[in-house]
C-alpha cells in the first residue's frame, strides 16, 4: 500500500466526509477566490468478520434453491431472504402452508414447500473505507486580555489563524483567506493579520488551510468587531476585540452572541450578563418574605418570639419573622452560589443572570410551586422541559439516557412518541424537586445543587429558541434586527411567558413599524402576556 490513499477506487463507495463550519442564522455565506476543495482524505483498512450461510431448501429432495449469507447470528431476517432468494420465492417460502405433524414425523420429504438450513460460518475479511480527519484552522488574539465578556487590546491588536494537520508527517503548508473583501494568503501554518477599527457591524473574514496531503480544509467563517475606545483620564486608548466563529479558540463568546449572530455591547455585556471572576460578587443580603416563611415553617429559623410565629396566612414571613430569618437568610440565598458558577461555566449562561432569575421566581426556595405545576429554583414546568429537549440537544443527548434506552434516544427528541416524551419530560421536572419529607431540611441540597444546571441548559434552550422565533417572524438574522442585550430580555419573555407571547409581541411590534428592541416590545406584549414585562425589568435592572 502507497504512503498515501485518496478515494478509494470503487464507484458508490462513499462512507461520508467529515465537513467542518460555522452556520449562522440567514448570514449566508462568504467565500474567496478561489475556494478551496476541501478535504479529500479516505483510507481503507482490512476488518474481519464472520459469514453465516444458511440454505434454502426444498422438502421434496432437499434441493438447494438459494444461498443467504448474513454477518450476525440467529436466523436470516424477512428482509435477507427476500434479498438473497429474491420476490418469488421469498413469497412461496412465507406463504407455504405448515406441514402437518404427522406427514413431518413419519416422511418429511412429502411436506410442501421449503425450509431454512444453516449450513456453515467462515471468517472472513474485507476492506473498509473510512474519512482521515481533514485540517483545521483556529483563530486567536495576539496583544489582548479578556475583559469580561469581550477582548481589550492595550496594543494593536493583531488576529492569529493556525493551521491543524491532524495526520502524522502531514503538514500545513499554508493558510488562505479574505478579510473584508481583501484576499490574503501566508505560506505557513500560523498567519498573523493585523487588525484595524471596524464599524459596529464589523467584517467578515473567510478562511482555509492547505495540507501537503494534497487537499484543504473547509471553508470557515468569522465575524469581527473592532472598536477603538479613548480613555481620557489616562490619556490613552485601548481596543476592543469580539469575534464570532466556531474556531475561536480564546474565552467563551458572550453567552448566546454566535446563536443570534451578534455582537455584545462595545466594551462587553452589561452587568446582569456576565460571570465575575470571584464568587463573592454574587453575594446578596435581600430580604424574602417567601424565603424566610420557609426557613420558619422548616424550623431552620426559631420565631417564636413574633405574633403568628412570625408567618402570615400566605406562608410569608411577617416582619417580625423577617427579622429573626435575616441571618438565615442571608446564609441560604448564598449557599447555592458554587453550584451557580459551575453551572455557568458549563453552559456560559451568565451566573449573575441565573441568581437573580431565581430569586425573581423561587426566591432560592427549591420546592414546589402552583400545586406542584412549577418545581425548583427557576420553576421548571412541563413546557419548559419541553423547550429544554427541543432546543437544546446535547442536553436531551445526556438527560435521555439517565430515563430511557439509548436506542431510543438515538432517535432524537422529536423521534420520541408522545408518551415517552411525556415520560421523559416528567423526568426533568421531577428532578429539580428537591423536597424531601425525610431529609433533615425538609430538602435535598444535593438534588437541589443539581438542579441548577438543569436550569442553565433550559435558558441556554430558551436563547435558541428565541433566536428563531426573532428569524421566523422577520426573516432576518437575530443580531440584524436586535441588540444583544434585548435578545436576553426577549429570551426571558419565551422562559417566563412562552414563544407564543414572544411572538405575537414581535408581529404587533412589526406591524406598527416599530423598532424590535425592549422599549417597544414591552408595549406590544398582548393582555394576558403582560405580567412577564415586570418580570423582565425585575431581572435585568441595574
Amino acid at each position: 500500500m502507497g504512503r498515501k490513499k485518496r478515494k478509494i477506487q470503487t464507484r458508490g463507495i462513499y462512507i461520508f466526509l467529515l465537513i467542518w463550519s460555522f452556520t449562522i442564522f440567514n448570514t449566508g455565506s462568504v467565500s474567496a477566490a478561489p475556494n478551496p476543495p476541501g478535504p479529500d482524505r479516505f483510507t481503507a483498512i482490512t476488518v474481519e468478520y464472520t459469514s453465516y450461510e444458511w440454505w434454502l431448501l426444498r422438502w421434496g429432495n432437499s434441493e438447494v434453491v438459494c444461498e443467504i449469507n448474513i454477518e450476525h447470528e440467529g436466523l436470516p431476517t424477512l428482509g435477507e431472504v427476500y434479498v438473497d432468494c429474491g420476490e418469488t420465492l421469498y413469497t412461496a417460502w412465507i406463504e407455504q402452508e405448515a406441514c402437518p405433524v404427522d406427514i413431518y414425523k413419519e416422511d418429511s420429504s412429502q411436506c410442501p414447500g421449503y425450509y431454512l438450513h444453516f449450513n456453515t460460518s467462515t471468517l472472513k475479511n474485507r476492506e473498509v473505507a473510512i474519512a482521515l480527519p481533514p485540517p483545521v484552522v483556529w483563530i486567536d488574539l495576539e496583544n489582548c486580555v479578556v475583559d469580561g465578556t469581550t477582548n481589550r487590546c492595550d496594543l494593536p491588536p493583531t488576529l492569529v489563524l493556525r493551521g491543524d494537520e491532524p495526520l502524522a508527517r502531514e503538514e500545513i503548508t499554508s493558510i488562505n483567506g479574505e478579510s473584508d473583501g481583501e484576499s490574503f494568503s501566508c505560506d505557513s501554518a500560523s498567519c498573523n493579520l493585523p487588525l484595524s477599527e471596524t464599524d459596529d457591524g464589523g467584517i467578515t473574514l473567510s478562511f482555509w488551510a492547505t495540507s501537503s496531503y494534497g487537499d484543504s480544509s473547509s471553508l470557515f467563517n468569522a465575524r469581527l468587531r473592532v472598536s477603538l475606545v479613548e480613555d481620557e483620564e489616562k490619556k490613552a486608548h485601548f481596543w476592543y476585540v469580539d469575534i464570532l466563529s466556531s474556531q475561536w479558540r480564546g474565552e467563551a463568546n458572550a453567552s448566546c452572541a454566535e446563536t443570534w449572530d451578534t455582537f455584545p455591547p462595545v466594551g462587553g455585556a452589561p452587568l446582569w450578563l456576565t460571570t465575575p471572576d470571584d464568587i463573592s460578587e454574587l453575594q446578596s443580603d435581600i430580604s424574602y418574605a417567601y424565603l424566610a416563611g420557609n426557613l420558619i415553617s422548616n424550623g431552620i429559623v426559631d420565631a417564636s418570639q413574633c405574633l403568628d410565629f412570625g408567618i402570615d396566612e400566605n406562608g410569608e414571613a411577617t416582619t417580625c419573622g423577617i427579622e429573626a430569618a435575616q441571618p438565615a437568610m442571608t446564609e441560604w440565598q448564598n449557599r447555592f452560589d458554587a453550584s451557580i458558577m459551575e453551572a455557568a461555566g458549563e453552559t456560559s449562561i451568565p451566573a449573575l443572570l441565573l441568581k437573580r432569575l431565581f430569586a425573581r421566581e423561587s426566591q432560592f426556595w427549591p420546592g414546589v410551586f402552583n400545586a406542584g405545576t412549577d418545581v425548583g429554583f427557576g420553576q421548571l414546568t412541563d413546557q419548559g422541559a419541553d423547550i429544554a429537549f427541543l432546543w437544546n440537544p446535547s442536553f436531551f443527548e445526556k438527560f435521555c439516557s439517565l430515563v430511557l434506552e439509548d436506542d431510543i434516544c438515538n432517535e432524537g427528541y422529536l423521534g420520541l412518541d408522545n408518551a415517552q416524551q411525556e415520560r421523559l419530560r416528567g423526568a426533568l421536572v421531577y428532578s429539580v424537586n428537591a423536597t424531601c419529607e425525610e431529609c433533615p431540611l425538609g430538602l435535598d441540597l444535593t438534588q437541589a445543587d443539581y438542579s441548577v444546571g438543569v436550569f442553565a441548559n433550559t435558558l441556554l434552550g430558551s436563547c435558541e429558541q428565541t433566536g428563531s422565533v426573532v428569524y421566523n417572524n422577520t426573516a432576518k438574522s437575530p443580531g440584524v434586527t436586535t441588540s444583544y442585550e434585548d435578545l436576553w430580555k426577549f429570551t426571558l419573555v419565551n422562559y417566563n411567558a412562552g414563544a407564543g407571547c414572544l411572538s405575537l409581541a414581535i408581529g404587533k411590534t412589526l406591524d406598527k413599524r416599530e423598532p424590535l428592541d425592549w422599549n417597544h416590545l414591552s408595549e406590544n406584549l398582548t393582555a394576558v402576556c403582560m405580567g412577564t414585562k415586570d418580570y423582565v425589568e425585575d431581572i435585568s435592572g441595574e
